[in-house]
């Protein structure tokens, strides 16, 4: 498995997203932890997951448990696999999403990680979106700050952030930012100037829903389309291509396609041997 950088530390090329084993339409436990060690078996050493990953008002941190219990069950060594998790996003359990990035709650937050994932020190944090409700960015990314200086995180990551908070982040933590994870995708193109301002300050950049929509914005469906042409050729998927594809974008690039099936999370991990040739490159770019 190709290895990259988050902070000081070496993890996966590719990573797995928790989200889909825990909310709508989640599988069962079973197929979700057998999900998680068949990520584990392709060399998959992050795990991304956040205690708003759950359905029901009662089970706050659903995904972070199910995690916990695939590594502690996996039978062979997870020392070197980083989980990183969220908070500041919350779910009532009517449905909706909320948002509170308050520090108090932030602290609370990590508690309730700390805790469900069983470990004294959390791999990497990350504040899960700004709070549009009055609470300063500064104050928000203070608090991770604090929190590193503690020993309750060992890095500390933004999410969903634009390239002046990117910025005041890195200020603000004196240049401790590890990582910012910001939806990307050839269907989603928007956090282009993110991923360059991240791939400038040698920031991992953690692309989410690197494959949502795909299907329907960039020909990665059925029919002669440049990604489906390189795959065909390649004996693989189209979704395998444009992960490879997003890992040749820049070399601070680390996908983290959710799965909730086995088969898709070793699918998704195996793009990581991909390299691409140049003429395949514009190929794919010239979708854009």
């Amino acid at each position: 498995m190709q290895q990259r950088t988050i902070g000081s530390v070496q993890v996966s090329a590719i990573g797995l997203g928790g989200m889909p084993m825990s909310i709508e339409g989640r599988p069962d436990r079973a197929r979700s932890i057998a999900t998680i060690h068949a990520s584990l078996d392709a060399g998959v050493t992050l795990i991304d997951t956040a205690d708003a990953y759950h359905l029901h008002a009662d089970e706050v941190g659903h995904n972070e448990s199910l995690i916990a219990e695939a590594l502690s069950s996996y039978g062979q060594n997870t020392d070197d696999v980083l989980v990183a998790t969220k908070g500041g996003h919350l779910r009532p359990g009517d449905g909706s999403w909320t948002i509170d990035s308050s520090p108090a709650h932030l602290r609370e937050a990590v508690e309730g990680s700390l805790s469900r994932l069983g470990v004294e020190a959390i791999g990497l944090y990350q504040l899960h979106r700004p709070d549009p409700h009055g609470v300063p960015y500064a104050e928000s990314v203070g608090t991770l700050g604090e929190l590193l200086d503690e020993g309750k995180i060992r890095l500390a990551g933004i999410s969903n952030a634009n390239p002046a908070q990117i910025r005041e982040a890195q200020e603000v933590l004196g240049g401790r930012l590890a990582g910012v994870q910001n939806q990307y995708s050839p269907a989603y193109l928007s956090s282009r100037p993110e991923l360059d301002l991240c791939s400038e300050l040698g920031i991992a950049f953690l692309p989410w829903s690197p494959l949502g929509g795909i299907k329907n914005a960039s020909g990665l469906g059925s029919g002669h389309t440049p990604f489906q042409e390189v795959a065909d050729a390649r004996g693989v998927s189209p979704q395998q291509i444009c992960l490879a594809w997003m890992l040749q974008t820049s070399p601070v690039v680390i996908p983290i396609p959710g799965s909730s099936r086995p088969e898709t999370a070793t699918a998704s991990a195996q793009a990581a041997g991909l390299t691409l040739t140049d003429d395949e490159v514009k190929k794919l770019d010239s979708v854009f």
